[in-house]
């Protein structure tokens, strides 16, 4: 099995253009002797009360010249090979970084198999994508839409020359990069493309809901409604928690001084229609049946703004996704034994149900999707 995921990895690799990635001589030096060269302004964090530290890779330390930088490269349109879509096609602030779409549609019309995921604290997210085990980094992530082929989304496989050369010909980017990456000799990368982007996108920190404002002691930031529905939600009743609890409302999350980093995915009882591949889940992966149907738990975060839902955007709203976990899940995905243990029929009053909508509705952060740091600069 070790063989097969590093042949995966490699082929991933070879696919998303890492072989031809230009990196500057002093950087290659550094990445040699495993450190990396402090660079720019330190970027200062400015995280609501009870979040975590984000952990950032040692190789990509936050400043505030890349945050800028980021910014401009994840709403510029020259990312994708036919100019008309950029990384914010698909994840568009006002709908906490997704696109209100069942499955995202890429630069080419290509429709992608899932729903595009929201961004929200993506910081603190041990494994990106759905279900990929083996993308930890945001890194690495960003070559997939930009590089990856199956689907295509920005069309850039075998275009990293052109790129770069759109990027290095705007003198308006040429100080910008420059400012980012200071000891760089070319600072021009795919790697420093990538760097960038995932520094900005580190900065999505929502934390100012009306849930958040009553957790601070603001007992009039929820209706009563919404305090019944968070009743349930961490009950032993609903028992959402158990894979959206914590500060992120999710079961996996990284951040400094985290102890013991647990990667978990879940079969939530879905038909299995929903699991042919490529929508297999974890399976695609590992090629265990017992795997067929695992996906990553979302952050709940801004949830209200998300839909549609789950890896396909297959339940419309809030209730029919409420709906689902009380009846156990949906068609013969009741009786799937890949189905998790914590999705199992209960009863709920309607409007017990409603509470609990109201609830998750109390996770928006309005603050967040108008906050004008993470609009669009051009």
């Amino acid at each position: 099995m070790k063989f097969l995921l590093s042949f995966f990895l490699l082929f991933q690799c070879t696919q998303l253009g890492l072989e031809k990635e230009k990196s500057s001589g002093s950087e290659s030096i550094l990445m040699l002797l495993g450190t990396s060269t402090p660079e720019g302004t330190p970027y200062t964090w400015d995280l609501p009360a009870g979040f975590p530290t984000p952990k950032v890779p040692n190789d990509n330390p936050i400043t505030v010249e890349k945050v800028e930088l980021g910014k401009f490269l994840f709403y510029d349109t020259r990312l994708s090979e036919n100019e008309t879509q950029s990384c914010a096609s698909c994840h568009k602030q006002e709908n906490a970084f997704t696109d209100g779409l069942t499955v995202s549609v890429g630069s080419t019309g290509q429709i992608h198999p899932r729903n595009a995921q929201h961004l929200s604290n993506v910081v603190y997210n041990l494994r990106q994508t759905w279900a990929n085990p083996l993308l930890k980094k945001l890194e690495d992530q960003a070559r997939v839409p930009m590089f990856g082929d199956n689907p295509v989304e920005l069309g850039m496989k075998d275009r990293e020359d052109l790129l770069l050369e759109r990027l290095e010909n705007d003198p308006d980017y040429v100080p910008k990069f420059k400012a980012a990456f200071p000891s760089d000799q070319n600072p021009f990368s795919i790697l420093n493309i990538t760097k960038a982007l995932s520094s900005f996108q580190r900065t999505f920190i929502s934390g100012n809901s009306a849930y958040d404002r009553y957790q601070a002691g603001d007992f009039s930031a929820l209706s009563a409604s919404a305090i019944r529905g968070k009743n349930l939600f961490f009950g032993e009743r609903a028992e959402c928690f158990h894979c959206h609890g914590g500060f992120n409302f999710t079961d996996t999350i990284l951040h400094v001084g985290t102890v013991f980093e647990e990667v978990t995915f879940h079969n939530n009882g879905l038909d299995s229609s929903r699991f042919v591949s490529p929508n297999g889940g974890l399976y695609e992966f590992t090629f265990k049946e017992t795997d067929r149907g695992k996906f990553r738990a979302p952050s709940l975060r801004n949830v209200e703004l998300t839909a549609p839902y789950m890896h396909d955007g297959s339940i419309p709203d809030l209730l029919s996704v409420i709906n689902h976990y009380v009846n156990g899940g949906t068609g013969d995905g009741t009786t799937n034994p890949n189905r998790d243990v914590f999705v199992r029929s209960f009863s709920l009053s309607e409007s017990e149900k409603q509470d609990l909508v109201e609830f998750l509705k109390s996770l928006t952060d309005i603050e967040f999707t108008t906050n004008p740091k993470f609009q669009d600069p051009f």
